[in-house]
């Protein structure tokens, strides 16, 4: 039997996959997080931070320059940072400094600069415990069909960001919101991260945003695992991020309603992703490209 209420799955993939083709992509509803609207005609949001949390003292002084870089270009920010990875390369690549501790950073964060937080989850127990701090949970691409972690996370009443599997249609989406809002959620976001191009590469397909739009649900594009080459340096990924800037501006130019883009300030040393984070030093560049298109886009 369905440990969920299968009817209102069915429900929702009748009236947001088959009749998606009448939708105009533009009716997405909104999803709000304190004074941070994403979805609808809002202005684009940047959610940004560092792959992990490796220390304290980095993280904060990342989260200080990205929120004074977005406060000077008025651009709605959440910041991003992993507690736990667990989706790594290799079984000796570095995944916490500690979840205790990991948490207790990101509350700071959310306290001293009054952002929104997101981080990953990669359980139901996991999912149970993040949600006491962060606003926003986020489903890893590899655990995206995992009914049981879509479940917990719909059940903590937080924001769910759902990124798309590489091996996943964007369409094939609906089914993944439809577990979460079975659960009576409906603050869903769907992230396109890149689509499996044979080995040890992945593409975007701008196409994939006004698709997974037409679910109703705000779509977020995450430029840097965008540019992730995986595997490709043996024992872990390698990366791209001189696309970091023409995928960012696509992506917004498709109509896009938040870029997720993980930042660092010395990427070479990062402890995770090293080879696709963005540089922090050209995040504001990338900050003045992307709005000025998202206005564009937006009067339209």
């Amino acid at each position: 039997m369905c440990s969920f209420d299968c009817s209102a799955i069915f429900s929702y993939v009748f009236q947001h996959k088959y009749l998606s083709d009448t939708m105009n992509t533009t009716e997405t509803k909104t999803i709000s997080i304190g004074t941070i609207h994403i979805g609808g005609n809002y202005p684009l949001v940047l959610i940004a931070g560092p792959c992990v949390i490796e220390n304290r003292e980095m993280i904060l002084q990342t989260a200080k320059t990205i929120r004074s870089i977005t406060e000077r270009h008025r651009m709605p920010f959440i910041f991003k940072s992993s507690y736990k990875k667990a989706n790594r390369t290799s079984g000796n690549s570095f995944t916490t400094i500690g979840d205790e501790k990991a948490l207790q950073i990101l509350a700071e964060v959310k306290r001293e600069f009054h952002v929104p937080v997101l981080t990953d989850v990669h359980s139901p127990a996991e999912a149970r415990i993040a949600a006491e701090v962060v606003d926003v949970l986020q489903i890893p691409a590899f655990l995206c069909r995992q009914t049981e972690l879509l479940e917990a996370a719909g059940k903590t009443g937080k924001v769910v960001n759902i990124k798309k599997g590489q091996f996943v249609a964007p369409d094939d989406m609906y089914l993944a919101a439809a577990k979460i809002a079975a659960t009576g959620n409906d603050k869903i976001l769907l992230t396109e991260r890149g689509t499996m191009f044979g080995y040890h590469n992945l593409v975007v397909d701008m196409r994939s945003l006004p698709i997974m739009r037409k679910s109703g649900y705000p779509v977020v594009l995450d430029v840097t695992h965008s540019v992730q080459l995986p595997g490709a340096e043996k024992n872990q990924s390698g990366g791209q991020p001189e696309f970091i800037f023409p995928i960012a501006r696509a992506g917004v130019a498709a109509g896009c309603d938040a870029l997720f883009i993980e930042t660092h300030p010395n990427p070479t040393q990062a402890l995770s992703d090293s080879a696709c984070q963005l540089n922090l030093e050209l995040l504001e560049e990338l900050v003045q490209q992307v709005k000025a298109i998202d206005t564009l886009v937006k009067k339209q």
